[in-house]
């Protein structure tokens, strides 16, 4: 081995053809090695972008589902966007309703069972609406009408009352009697309506109206 070694240096001394022969398989050798590890490199790569492909495709399968998902949640909106549109627009027709009936029933009643020419209609302020309200004399008419109601609404009514009290005494008279018009009354609105002494009604029925309202409207 040792002589095949000096043999060898012997010729690269000696052979300028050999030691070239030599020198270009040396840089060969280098290529191929780093042809080799580019290779190698370029399998990863290869893998990493089927990896990555794989990612997108389910990344696109998502926001496929995403889309569907809220292109349904808008189909469902906009059916509830009809639907509380179509709801509002009959509550509306129902209050309006309810109010021009409440009017219409006072301004019966008075003049019936009282002899009352009151013109019942309603008050709108900067502060405070109220959908019934009529004066005559010394007589003052202030109320609300609902479909169906609770306690709050006599609460509201009162509230209302003491606001014209103190801010706008020349809409009231010296008599003043409180109504609601209600179709539908909770009983806690009845029991409300007895301990602050208001006269709720409807078309057809009387839920409870105090002495002292007959009193106010028998006085004229």
């Amino acid at each position: 081995m040792s002589a095949l070694k000096k043999r060898f240096l012997k010729l690269l001394e000696e052979d300028v053809e050999f030691r070239y022969t030599v020198a270009g398989y040396l840089g060969i050798s280098e290529v191929l090695k780093r042809l080799d590890s580019l290779s190698n490199e370029q399998v990863k790569l290869r893998e990493e972008q089927v990896k990555l492909r794989e990612e997108q495709v389910k990344l696109r399968e998502e926001q496929v589902k995403l889309r569907r998902d809220f292109n349904e949640m808008l189909r469902l909106v906009k059916a509830m966007d009809l639907r509380l549109g179509r709801v509002e627009r009959t509550l509306e027709k129902l209050t309006v309703d309810v109010e021009d009936e409440a009017r219409s029933v006072l301004k019966h009643r008075l003049r019936r069972e009282y002899g009352l020419d009151v013109e019942v209609g309603s008050l709108s302020l900067p502060d405070l609406e109220l959908n019934i309200y009529g004066v005559s004399g010394d007589l003052c008419i202030v109320g609300e009408a609902t479909v169906r109601g609770g306690a709050g609404v006599v609460d509201e009514l009162i509230g209302k009352i003491d606001v014209l009290k103190s801010r706008y005494p020349e809409k009231l008279r010296r008599n003043i009697v409180p109504v609601v018009y209600v179709c539908l009354p909770l009983e806690e609105l009845v029991e409300e309506a007895k301990r602050r002494e208001v006269w709720v009604l409807k078309a057809v029925q009387d839920f409870h109206k105090p002495a002292s309202i007959n009193q106010k409207l028998q006085a004229k």
